[in-house]
This record gives C-alpha cells, sequence and structure tokens, in this order.
C-alpha cells in the first residue's frame, strides 16, 4: 500500500476534527455539495494514477538508468537509500544511519525545491493551469479541498522533477519524498488554524500562508507555491503575509459540481479560443502563455478582479433533501467501488481496470449534476442504473459471486430509480456546465 493510500484513514479523521470545530465555534466552513465534489475529484485522480504512473515513473526511472550524473562521473558516489533510522542491536531504542538520514533529508529538500516549480509554472503557463486548475476551483477552504487535486496534470509535471533523475536520486527515494510531501500538505488546508509560531511561520509552509495561495483577491494571487518549506517562496520572491481572510475560488468560477468538467474546462476554453485565433503566434501564446490571456478580436482577457467576502456570492444551488440523500447514497457506492478498484488494480487486467473507472467516474459525474439539477443527470443517472440493476441480476442469477450482493445491488439500484422518478421536476437547469 502507497504512503498516499495509508494515510485516508489520518485524512478522514482530520476531516472529522474539523467538523467538530466547525460546530463547536459556528464556522460553517463545508457543504455537502461542494465537499462531494471535492472528494470525486481526489477519487478520479487516484484511479487516473492507476494508468498514469506507469507512464511518469517509468520517464523517472528511464533517465536515472540511462542518463544520471553517476553514469558519466564515476567518482559520484550513489545516493545511500537504506532506512536511515533502524532497531538497535542488542538493547532497546533505534540506531541512526547519519549517511543515509543526510541523503534522505536532501532528496527531501530537493523534491520540495521542484515542487515549487513545478507549481509555480502550473499557475504561469496555460497549459499547465489547465491541469492545476480542479485544485483551487473549489469556492471553500477545508480539509476537503486537499484532496481535490487534477486527474491530469501529474502527466505534465513530471518533467520538473527529470532533474532528480539526473542527479542519481532512486525512483523509491523520489516516490516516498514526493508521498510525503503531498501528505503534509494536507493539513494546511483549514482556516481552523490561524497563525503559529514566528520561526515555523518563516521556515514552513501553513494553513496562514497557503489560504493566501488559494485567495482570489488580486494582492494574493500567484502567491506562496510552496510545498512543504515557505523559504522558497522567500528567496524567488512570491512569498505574501496574510492580512485579511481570503476570498477563494478562481477568477472565472466553475460553476459546476461535476468533476470531470472540473478536469478539462481550462483545456476546452484553451482548445476552443486557439480554433478561433486568427494567427498561429497568438494560439501558441493561449496555450502557453500566461492563463487568461486573450488575443483582442475573442474578448478580453481575463483579470483579476477586487472582491469582498460580504457580498461574494458562492456557487450553491438548492437542492431537495432527499434528492441530495440520494447523491450521497450514490456517492457512497462509488467511493466503496473506487477502493475496491485501487486495491486489486495491480492483479486486474487493464481493460477491466479501465472499465471500472469508466464506471465510478460516471457516477461521480452523475452525482455532480444531480446537485447541479441540471437536466442531463436525469438520463445519465437512470442509464447508468438501469445498467446496474440488469448487470447485478445477471450476477445474481448465474454469476460466481455472492448472491446476496448481486440482489443487494438490484434493490439498491431500483429504489434510486424511483427517487429519480418522484424527484425528475427537479431537474431543471440547462445553463449550468455541461457533462463534458
Amino acid at each position: 500500500m502507497g504512503i498516499i493510500q495509508a494515510s485516508i484513514p489520518l485524512f478522514f479523521l482530520l476531516i472529522g476534527l474539523e467538523l467538530l470545530w466547525s460546530w463547536r465555534t459556528g464556522a460553517r466552513v463545508l457543504r455537502l455539495n461542494d465537499s462531494l465534489s471535492d472528494l470525486s475529484c481526489g477519487i478520479l485522480s487516484q484511479l487516473a494514477g492507476i494508468f498514469t504512473k506507469l507512464f511518469t515513473i517509468g520517464i523517472f526511472i528511464w533517465v536515472a538508468e540511462h542518463w544520471a550524473l553517476q553514469r558519466f562521473v564515476p567518482a559520484l558516489p550513489a545516493w545511500p537509500e537504506r532506512a536511515p533510522v533502524l532497531p538497535a542491536a542488542g538493547f532497546p531504542g533505534f540506531a541512526v544511519d547519519g549517511a543515509a538520514l543526510a541523503s534522505w533529508s536532501l532528496v527531501f529538500v530537493l523534491v520540495d525545491l521542484c515542487y515549487y516549480w513545478s507549481h509555480r509554472y502550473a499557475h504561469e503557463i496555460n497549459i499547465l493551469w489547465a491541469g492545476h486548475v480542479v485544485h483551487h476551483s473549489s469556492e471553500e477552504y477545508n480539509l476537503p479541498v486537499a484532496l481535490r487535486q487534477s486527474a491530469l496534470h501529474g502527466l505534465m509535471s513530471w518533467v520538473f522533477y527529470v532533474p532528480l533523475a539526473l542527479l542519481g536520486v532512486p525512483w523509491r527515494m523520489f516516490v516516498a519524498c514526493n508521498a510525503i510531501n503531498l501528505v503534509y500538505q494536507f493539513w494546511i488546508h483549514t482556516r481552523a488554524v490561524g497563525t503559529m509560531g514566528r520561526l515555523t511561520e518563516w521556515v514552513m509552509n501553513t494553513p496562514s500562508h497557503h489560504r493566501v495561495h488559494h485567495g482570489v483577491n488580486p494582492k494574493y494571487q500567484d502567491r506562496n507555491y510552496a510545498g512543504v518549506f515557505i523559504v522558497f517562496d522567500r528567496m524567488f520572491g512570491t512569498f505574501v503575509q496574510e492580512e485579511d481572510e481570503p476570498v477563494y475560488g478562481i477568477t472565472k468560477p466553475l460553476r459546476s459540481w461535476n468533476p470531470l468538467w472540473a478536469n478539462v474546462h481550462v483545456f476546452v476554453q484553451i482548445a476552443r479560443d486557439a480554433w478561433r485565433a486568427a494567427r498561429w503566434r497568438d494560439r501558441l501564446r493561449i496555450v502557453f502563455g500566461r492563463p487568461g490571456w486573450r488575443p483582442a478580436e475573442l474578448g478580453e482577457s481575463e483579470r483579476p478582479r477586487d472582491v469582498d467576502a460580504r457580498t461574494f456570492e458562492k456557487f450553491d444551488p438548492p437542492v431537495p433533501a432527499p434528492l441530495a440523500g440520494y447523491a450521497f447514497a450514490q456517492f457512497v457506492v462509488a467511493l466503496v467501488a473506487a477502493f475496491l478498484l485501487l486495491q486489486r488494480a495491480d492483479a486486474l487486467p487493464l481493460g477491466q481496470s479501465a472499465a471500472a473507472a469508466f464506471f465510478v467516474a460516471l457516477a461521480l459525474a452523475g452525482v455532480g449534476g444531480v446537485f447541479e439539477r441540471a437536466r442531463w443527470a436525469l438520463p445519465l443517472e437512470s442509464a447508468r442504473l438501469g445498467t446496474l440493476a440488469v448487470a447485478a441480476a445477471v450476477l445474481g442469477w448465474f454469476g460466481p459471486g455472492p448472491a446476496a450482493v448481486a440482489w443487494s445491488a438490484v434493490v439498491f439500484a431500483v429504489g434510486s430509480l424511483l427517487v429519480l422518478r418522484r424527484y425528475r421536476s427537479a431537474f431543471t437547469s440547462a445553463e449550468l456546465a455541461p457533462l463534458m
């Protein structure tokens, strides 16, 4: 089990503590529709990793094996990748391997430095921003937002870690340090923690620093890119201190709970603008220039606008309580299915993994569509549940698995269809983001 997957129980424990803090203080920092959208994006990111990690880690391994400096300068030592701390022989306690500890510590700092530049350019180059924007598209700031990760960004961000492969960093050290880096960033996505001690705030990335990074306020945008060490922002001139609490989101609000649309909407906008642009120079700038830029003939470029927390309207369409309960139930089933798929992905044929991931993705898109009351969600959910009912009934009659599970799935699908039929008149919105 990977470090991130092993940390999932800790993530949900901290989310529970944040909910308790919210209840005790009266601060409403979580909404069901927004949090389920966050978690849906996180699930899609993990499912995409089944297929993309083979590519990104494979490149790292290939570069390290063929182009590492140690191959051309034999005098350079290899990185000690043995465990830095081991049980001491003969007496209670632990023994520290100084060379291994120094090796792991340096690799961890280098990974964070690469993360800084990867993160910074993801805000400064439009095509990279298209992959990263999903993490910023929530208008809340809470721990579930930390799990709102892109399913596509890893296909582009790997290039920023190639220097580590050229330095001969073993791929297992890179993967472990990168995972720890990402796990660290989970807890800083909260409003429950104010500022910390002066030394901590000067060296480490903290909730206060990262709240700035998620702010849509002009003075906060494109600042505080740090993963773990805020000193890199101080070194490279991108640090800003939190003054007043930011307004969260993106310059052009997403206005959708659909995790599929959250992952592709900027890619779609780039493609549309590039197709309509008259000159190749402008097309290249649309793709590789700063986010939001457009040639004059396509209209005004997107620019940060002043926002006020007191007047800012969050996207929050009302949904009947039974329909919200329906969406929550569908999400829980999709979550369980995704967890089982992630546990067994290594043993399944790639085609079966892809089919299962596709079905989970449809379910999560449907959950988002229900919370939007989008018209496309009704036929999508009806078709998905009908397919589930038929497939489960076939498995119940002829399948090798437990019949009780199959027939329970039939009952669940039919019951869900009845709820949809009862509230079909609620699906009235045609102006929200499309399914794609």
